[in-house]
This record gives structure tokens, sequence and C-alpha cells, in this order.
């Protein structure tokens, strides 16, 4: 059962396909006044200029939803509002707290250059020093303490956020994980929640901080020169205009960056996981020829993309240099004619940069958000997301299960109005072991996902000893049954902890003596470390039999009312089968199961086989008069061994 390989409509899917997570780059150094560059900056890394953003489709809508997990951040919100705005309000004053200094200075060696006595006024550049060091000193405790502020707020958003999509996911009916792939689900939870955060903590500060900076620059630069702002705010349309055309430029070759990034990672990662295969094939230089491909198309399109939106922040800075020229040309006109000071001019210029420099970095910010938001969109999709129906209130419990399962006119499809299963009956005594056979698709995994309450059914009942199933809570519904798939699961952990997966609780001694009844202690055993051998991410440090075996192990040891095997044995070598199959008639004494086998020599001793076709039992009965009818069943079984018993004659 891979319901990750192939999903209901056919598509073939694959179970970590999300693809490698974009990084998130920290905020860029400080400037003058608590301005930082956004993440990227300017060259087009990050969500810089020219990148293509990705928009969400409902932005207001969004941002409301984000606002409701920052209102019981309210108070914290404000308290990163002042601080923002007293942080950048004493850095624009600042300069013109310098340019007194200046002024003084330039005074008194202007009287010394024209011959007349002047000494420096240390007492009053001594005050305007202190001045500066207590402005930049609170300027930078303010910053400090929106810093820490927003990264509590950021931290407890994205805390809340996380908690919410992990409670989510565990009320998700499995028809949700069926349609989508284990990547896609990972990076809502991972990469989306950090765009978030990265946001949060960075930009949204930035973002206050850039606005003030900018009407507080126009405000001291009125206060100095009207005329000396205009030229300023003349250069403006030019810097815009040029930022517009180059981001047109760059915005195709980031697109086909990202693009050819995404094939040379598929191919990479598909080359890597069948490396085995590859070699096998013979096919090393074809699979080095189709990277050398993609690399060089990736690089030429990353080389265009780096280095047309690179050239913004030159091109910027030509601007802006162009409007510093001007001022000073102009500025010292007008100190020659003495209608401004000269600690104006040098306060007007620092000005201007701090006016020039926070409109570029808002530019950025206004991208970033964009992408913030749209990632936000796809946790709340999620968090939208249809949920199993819930549990009754006044839940029906089972004190001693015996293991009598009933089907009633049960109807169920996948697809609406797509039916796979239509007034389906089976009667299933206690301790009986039931068969469940059947080509590729007949229903066969879907009769058991049914009786676990991984679906809903459409129509009719089941019932375990006469209490219908959806009158029990799901977990208490659950722990009646074991199970062991084709597709084993194991975590990162010890084998012994592995084992002990399956019964919370489990003593040593009881895990042992599991691991013996699946024929599985004699290899833990031979391991360097035994029982207390760590199983990497993949379990790939011990053999597919062998993980098949611990899973086995799990089922003995979780004592099931119900046991549940699907194609239990497939992975395993036929002498081990036999006795792991001798193991499992001890475990199915007295105990309901239904075994799922596509090799149909492992069902021989059933007590009853159903053979299943289009989500139906067309045939019941024991594997001597299955065969006897000369029907489906016999058609299955004499395909897998007509070719052996020919072969034998051959011999």
């Amino acid at each position: 059962m891979s319901r990750d390989s192939v999903s209901r409509d056919g598509v073939s899917r694959d179970r970590m396909s999300g693809g490698p997570l974009a990084q998130q780059r920290p905020a860029g150094p400080a400037l003058p006044g608590g301005f930082r560059p956004g993440r990227g900056g300017f060259g087009g890394g990050g969500h810089g200029f020219g990148r293509p953003v990705e928009k969400a489709r409902d932005f207001k809508g969004t941002l409301k939803r984000l606002a409701i997990y920052l209102k019981p951040m309210w108070p914290r919100l404000a308290v990163v509002v002042l601080a923002a705005v007293a942080s950048t309000a004493l850095g624009v004053i600042s300069p013109k707290v310098m340019g007194k200094a200046i002024t003084n200075l330039g005074r008194t060696f202007g009287m010394r250059l024209i011959g007349l006595p002047a000494g420096v006024d240390f007492r009053y550049i001594g005050h305007i020093v202190l001045w500066l060091a207590g402005l930049y000193i609170a300027s930078s405790l303010f910053n400090y303490v929106m810093q820490y502020t927003m990264a509590g707020v950021a931290q407890k958003t994205v805390f809340a956020m996380r908690r919410d999509m992990n409670d989510k996911l565990a009320r998700l009916p499995l028809r949700f994980f069926d349609g989508r792939t284990h990547g896609e689900i990972m990076s809502r939870m991972t990469n989306d929640i950090d765009n978030i955060s990265m946001t949060l903590q960075q930009s949204l500060g930035q973002l206050i901080t850039s606005f003030v900076g900018i009407i507080g620059a126009i405000i001291m630069m009125f206060t100095i020169s009207w005329l000396l702002t205009l030229i300023c705010l003349l250069t403006l349309p030019l810097s815009f205009f040029v930022t517009a055309t180059i981001a047109r430029l760059s915005q195709r070759n980031f697109a086909a960056q990202q693009m050819e990034l995404g094939l040379l990672n598929g191919h990479v990662e598909e080359m890597y996981t069948g490396h085995k295969i590859v070699k096998a094939f013979g096919h090393e230089g074809k699979a080095i020829d189709q990277f050398s491909q993609i690399n060089e198309r990736l690089y030429n399109a990353a080389w265009r993309a780096q280095f047309i939106s690179g050239i913004i922040f030159p091109l910027m800075n030509f601007m802006n240099n162009i409007g510093y020229v001007l001022i000073c040309v102009i500025g010292g006109i007008m100190v020659t004619k003495r209608r401004i000071e000269l600690g104006d001019i040098t306060a007007f210029i620092q000005y201007q940069r701090m006016f020039t420099m926070p409109i570029a970095q808002t530019a950025n910010i206004v991208n970033i958000l964009q992408s913030t938001v749209a990632s936000a969109e796809r946790v709340f999709e999620l968090l939208d997301e249809p949920e199993e129906i819930p549990d009754t209130a006044a839940a029906a419990t089972i004190a001693s299960p015996r293991g009598e399962v009933k089907f009633q006119n049960v109807r169920f499809s996948y697809k609406k109005g797509v039916p796979l299963i239509e007034n389906l009956n089976m009667q299933v005594r206690p301790g009986q072991t039931i068969a469940i056979v059947g080509p590729t698709g007949a229903g066969k995994t879907t009769l058991v996902n049914l009786l676990m309450r991984f679906y809903e059914i459409d129509g009719g009942s089941i019932t375990i000893d006469g209490v219908d199933i959806r009158d029990l809570k799901r977990g208490e519904l659950r722990r009646l049954f074991g199970m062991v798939l084709q597709d084993t699961w194991l975590f990162n952990g010890t084998i012994r902890d592995n084992i002990a997966y399956g019964r919370e609780g489990a003593t040593d001694e009881e895990i042992v003596r599991a691991a013996r009844a699946a024929q599985a202690d004699h290899f833990i055993r031979a391991l360097p470390d035994g029982y207390n051998t760590i199983l990497n991410e993949e379990a790939s440090n011990i053999s597919q039999g062998e993980r098949q075996l611990l899973t086995i192990a799990r089922a003995f040891l979780a004592d099931p009312a119900i046991l549940i095997l699907d194609e239990a044995t497939s992975s395993v070598d036929t002498r081990t089968e036999i006795y792991i199959q001798k193991a499992m008639a001890e475990l199915m004494k007295g105990r309901t199961s239904f075994v799922i086998a596509h090799r149909l020599s492992t069902i021989r001793n059933a007590e009853s086989i159903l053979v299943m076709n289009n989500g139906s039992i067309i045939e019941t009965g024991t594997h001597g008069q299955l065969l006897a009818k000369g029907s489906l069943y016999a058609d299955l079984y004499n395909s897998q061994f007509a070719k052996a018993h020919v072969d034998d004659q051959a011999v």
C-alpha cells in the first residue's frame, strides 16, 4: 500500500517533492539613524529588486487574519512602534546638532584664515559632543528595545501559528494527505512559517523606522533650506524610473533562474536517489551531460539576473551623487552669501542620505511583505481545510473486545459521483481469520481504511462487537487494531524504542519476547549495539526484510484484539516467511485477523477468503472451495503458480 506513489486520480506523485526550502538571509548592518537594508539588499538576493515576488490572491483578507494572530501582542507592538519612532527621531536630530559644532569650528578657522585671533570653544564643542553621545546612546537603547520586543512578538506569533498547524494536521482526514505531497505540507510548516517570522522580526521594525526616517528627514531638510530640499526631491523620479526599468529587465531572468534551479534540484535528487540504478544501467555519462546542460542554462540565467539587478544600487548611488553634487555646489554658494551656515550644509547632506536610503529600503520591504502575505495565505489555506468528523460527545466504549466485525450495506467513493464500494455486506466472527485477495485497485486496502475509520463511509454501517465505529472515539477504535503494512515505517531511534512504539510502558522482557516471536531477536543481537542500535531517518542501516521484522515485532507487542496484515511478509525471504507465519499463527489465535495478500500461497490456510473486484466481494470460501469454482480466485492462483509448475517440469 503506497498511497504516496500514485494518487486516486492516477497521477504519479513524489513523496518528498516539495523541493529545497528557500534560504532566508539575515538583515544587513545598521546604517546611520538606525536604518538597515532589507533581506537581499539591492543585489537581487532574497526578495530584493527584480526578484519575482509571489503575491497573495487575497492580500487584505490574509493581512486581517494575520492581524488576528498579532492582536494579543498589541501592547508589545505599541512598545515597538514607540521605540522605533524614538530611535529614529533621535537619529534624525543628530546631524542638526552635529552641524552646530561644525558651524562653530568653521567660524573659528575662518577667522584664523583672515588673520583675526580666534580659539576653539572647547566648552561649547564638548557640550555638543556630550549631546551627540547622549542622542546616539539613547537611539541605540530604543533600537535595542524595539528589536528585543519585536523578536518576542515574532516568535510568540509563529509559535501560535505553528501550534495551530500541528493541531490541524492531527485533525485532518487521510484524504487530505493522499491528495498532497509530503514536501508541500512540510514547506508550509517550515518555509512559510519561517518567512513570516523573519518578516515580523526584521521588516516590520524596518518599515516603521524607514517611514519615520523619511518624514523626519524631509522636515529637517525643509527647516534648513526649501531650495535644496526641492533639488533633492527632483532626483527621485529619475531614480524610480531607472529602478523600475532594470527591475523589469531582471524579472525575466530571475524567472528563468528559478525554473532552471528547480530542474537542477529535481535532476540531482532523482540521480542521487536512484544512483544504484543509474550505475547498473551505465547511464552515468548521460546523467552528467544532462546535469551540465541544465547547469549551463542556470549559470547563464543567474548571471544575467544577478548582474542586471546588481547594477540597481550603483545606478541609484549615481543618481544620489548627482543630487549630492548639486547640493554641495548650490549649498556652497549659499554659504558664501551667508544664506545658510556651513554646518547646515553638512547636516543637509546627511539628511539627503537618510532620505534616499529608506525609500529604496521601503520598496524592498514592500516586496518582502507581498511574499510574506502569500506565505501566510498558504498557511491559512491549510488551517481552513475541512477536518475529520468530530467524535461524538457521548462516545461508546468496548470494555472487553471480542473482535466481531460487521459491514452492512456499506457505500464509499474517493471521488464524489464515482462509487468504489456499493452495498458491501460482510460478517466476521470473533477470532476468525479472513484473507482478502483481488487484483490491484479492487478495494482491499480501502476496506481496511474504512474499518479503522481513516475514511468516512458514504452510507451503511460498520460495527465492532455490535457498536458502530462512528460511536467510538477514533483513538479508542484504533487501539483495538494492530497493523503490519507492506511499507515499513520506523523512526530515528533505537531498535528497542521502535518495537516499544507498539505499546506504551512495555518492559524490556516484553520487547525481547515480541522480537523473538517475530524472528527478529537473532539479527538484532548480531548488530554491534543490539537492541540499542540507532536507526537512521530512513532505517537504511538495516535491510528491508529486517525492517519488516521489526514492524511485525511491534504488532506482537501491541497484543491487539484485531490484526491487520497488509502484505506483511512481502519483503522477507521464503525461509523467514515460514517462521513468521508460524509465529503469526500463534499471535492470531483467539483474535480476529484480516490478511491482505497478493502472494496467494500465504493464505491457503485462512478460514475464509474474500475475493474482491471493483469494490465488491464476488467470492467467498476456503482455498479449496474457491479453486474448485474455477473463477477469479482460481485465475489469480494459477497465474502465480502455472509458470513455476512448467519450469519444474522442464527441469
